[in-house]
């Protein structure tokens, strides 16, 4: 059940290799923060002003189907979604019996991790977004990159980073990370929802590009935490994590429609 499994995530890391994978996160946590770090200060300094004077202005007609689009990196939307999911596993599990059961326990515990790889980030960026105090574009009047009010606790100057980017790239990792021959499809997706961003003149691209560090970093974490007690994800001997066998979507489906049959 998904109940046991959010207990075995606080008990003590057991995996013997878990030391190995500690280094190897924290090699890529390194290269990812330094790259993204810099590429965030150049927008910052040479960028953003230019990129946002170029874009639409707000409430253009045109821009409709993109305002509809971006709302599927909203973190409410999501996490509602998911959290919905997870509901649903907790209901019908018991009602089932032998592999049908392991299936559906076994994808929701997949659908737990993606929750909570989506979660930790967001409420990371929240945080952030209160401390910092950066003004969305034009906020003041004009193009300013290096407008801030710190603790200001209002939507104008909530800008950095982008929750609906850390929100997407977060869960395009988490998804891709149990799903792999889904990620092609779910970094589609996340790179959308950036664009989107900077098109509504929400964000700056600093803000997208600091955004999706965080969504990557807090879900590489997430998706740690979980292989070093054996949930979700195995160690190799390098260090790597990789997804245990997850359950087909073909086999669910066989699942979910067994009750229904004639």
């Amino acid at each position: 059940m998904t109940w046991h499994t959010l207990a075995q995530l606080v008990r003590a890391p057991t995996h013997s290799r878990r030391a190995l994978a500690r280094e190897y996160l924290a090699r890529r946590w390194f290269i990812a923060v330094a790259a993204c770090a810099t590429v965030t200060a150049v927008l910052m300094f040479v960028f953003d002003v230019g990129a946002i004077i170029l874009m639409p202005t707000r409430g253009t007609p045109a821009l409709a189907p993109l305002r509809i689009l971006t709302d599927f990196g909203k973190s409410s939307y999501v996490l509602d979604t998911l959290g919905f999911v997870l509901v649903a596993v907790l209901l019908i599990a018991p009602a089932l019996r032998g592999m049908a059961q392991s299936l559906v326990i076994g994808f929701g515990r997949r659908v737990q991790f993606i929750f909570l790889a989506v979660l930790l980030p967001v409420l990371a960026a929240e945080l952030i977004k209160g401390i910092v105090g950066r003004g969305r574009p034009f906020v003041g009047g004009g193009p300013n990159a290096f407008n801030y009010s710190p603790f200001a606790g209002t939507e104008a100057y909530a800008s950095f980073p982008s929750s609906h980017a850390v929100t997407a790239f977060a869960l395009a990792f988490a998804v891709s990370a149990v799903w792999p021959r889904l990620q092609v499809v779910m970094w589609t997706y996340a790179v959308m929802i950036a664009i989107t961003r900077m098109v509504l003149l929400a964000h700056h691209p600093s803000d997208v590009v600091a955004g999706a560090l965080l969504g990557v970093v807090g879900a590489m974490a997430v998706r740690y935490w979980f292989a070093a007690r054996h949930l979700v994800f195995a160690i190799g001997a390098e260090g790597k994590v990789k997804p245990l066998a997850a359950p087909s979507f073909q086999r669910l489906k066989r699942v979910a429609q067994g009750p229904f049959a004639p």
